[in-house]
């Protein structure tokens, strides 16, 4: 058991619940204020959606550490080791893990999408199922397979995509039926985060999956054009939050989600300052942690 919790990558978590944790409090937020049709929040369809995204995070961990490990990618990896690269965990083992966890995953996006649209709406129903599928797809081949994107520096995108927009709005619409631009600015915001994890990641390994041939987005452009890219992604993140409390008419006590531009202030300092790849590592827990942080606040002060 404690082999299969170190393989889930538990630090990981946070950061994919951050964009649903913000969509989902937006959506009460125009709820409240009846911005939209519906008059109450259907808390069935938040707690669906956790477990969903937890499931396709867990799936996509496993399958990392399956696709990596089988490549041979992990052997003389910095940082936090990998069951399969280690022996801990067998590559058969790992292959039926991920199996029952896209199993889970797809069963958990059914329901949550019949509960979200019922039996009307069959449009939307099919295309979050289709949306549900991508998603599954997606986390496996991140590594597994001779086709993986992570290898081809595709990555960066997927989470962008997945962790910002699919995941904000998404679940905004799952709530409301409707969408919103302003919502596009702290779903990109999200995205920019996120990304920057992954980025974080990369430079951490750069030295590793080169050798690998892993050609990650930092192993194609260098660490030094990574570390600017990193400062774009962090920056560009919280400029999109200042825009959107501003385009939102924030009031000044709504503006407390800027507690957490202090530890993303401190990341971007360090990350600077670094020489060393394998100092990166903790970083990855602070900015996960700091997008996850921001999500709530912001998500507390629009109800609030």
């Amino acid at each position: 058991m404690k082999h299969w919790i170190q393989a889930s990558r538990l630090r990981t978590l946070p950061l994919s619940l951050s964009g649903i944790v913000l969509g989902s409090f937006y959506a009460l937020h125009a709820i409240q204020t009846h911005r939209v049709s519906e008059s109450k929040f259907n808390w069935t369809i938040f707690i669906l959606a956790i477990l969903t995204t937890v499931g396709f995070q867990v799936l996509s961990n496993f399958a990392n550490d399956y696709g990596d490990g089988v490549k041979g990618t992990d052997a003389n990896r910095v940082g936090e080791k990998r069951l399969v690269a280690s022996g801990e965990i067998t590559k058969e083992q790992m292959k039926k893990a991920v199996i029952i966890t896209a199993f889970l995953s797809l069963i958990s996006a059914f329901a949550l999408i019949y509960v979200a649209f019922k039996d009307s709406n069959l449009g939307y129903s099919l295309f979050f199922l289709v949306l549900g599928i991508i998603a599954i797809v997606s986390a496996i081949k991140y590594t597994v397979g001779d086709t993986a994107y992570g290898y081809k520096g595709l990555g960066d995108i997927f989470v962008f995509l997945f962790f910002g927009w699919v995941s904000v709005l998404g679940v905004y619409f799952l709530f409301t039926k409707t969408f919103t631009w302003e919502l596009l600015l702290p779903a990109t915001a999200i995205g920019f985060l996120s990304a920057g994890v992954l980025n974080l990641n990369n430079m951490r390994d750069e030295i590793s999956d080169r050798a690998s041939n892993k050609n990650t987005l930092v192993v194609q452009m260098g660490g030094n054009l990574a570390k600017k890219y990193h400062y774009f992604l962090i920056g560009g993140a919280m400029l999109l939050l200042l825009a959107f409390a501003v385009i939102a008419h924030f009031k000044i006590e709504q503006y407390a989600f800027l507690v957490a531009y202090f530890p993303l202030l401190n990341h971007l300092k360090t990350v600077y300052r670094c020489q060393e790849h394998q100092l990166l590592d903790p970083q990855l827990k602070t900015l996960a942690l700091s997008t996850f942080l921001v999500s709530i606040i912001l998500a507390l002060t629009l109800i609030f």
